[in-house]
């Protein structure tokens, strides 16, 4: 049997050492951003992710594709967003304070259908160990994948 103390203590060293990765953050949309998307990262961890994506009408549009390592929460803060399934079949369209789920192996695809930008809150959970979402693209790309500006959420 295991020592209750030096359990008590394992557990209180994972607590500091969490407890100092605690972080907090403000969500401003970027004054100037010249690429057809920009993303605002909030937080990031090795399993979770949160960023808010700023899609510029007729800009920023991206292809089916699928992720094998990430599960993601989709919720429109401002705009209008339409995502698809393959055969360009629709999920569903949503505005502010709607969305979707999007597990991984799912594949789809969304577009800025509303008259201005649209900020998009992505929270993704990643599979134990993975890097990266693991993205696979099933049609060719509309807005070339890494080319959006990157942010970062005011602390």
């Amino acid at each position: 049997m295991s020592d209750p103390t030096q359990a008590d203590s394992d557990l209180e060293a994972l607590h500091l050492e969490a407890e100092s990765r605690i972080k907090t953050f403000s969500y401003q949309k970027p004054e100037a951003m010249n690429a057809g998307k920009g993303f605002v990262g909030l937080a990031r961890t090795d399993i979770l992710k949160g960023a808010v994506q700023v899609v510029k009408k007729n800009g920023g549009e991206n292809n089916l594709h699928y992720h094998k390592r990430m599960d993601s929460f989709w919720m429109v803060l401002k705009g209008r967003v339409r995502f698809y399934g393959p055969g360009d079949v629709v999920i569903g369209e949503f505005g502010p304070h709607e969305g979707t789920f999007t597990p991984r192996f799912s594949r789809y695809w969304f577009e800025n259908v509303g008259d201005g930008e649209l900020e998009l809150l992505q929270v993704a959970a990643y599979t134990q160990g993975a890097t990266e979402g693991g993205r696979t693209d099933v049609s060719q790309q509309r807005y070339k994948v890494g080319s959006g500006e990157r942010f970062g959420a005011a602390v």
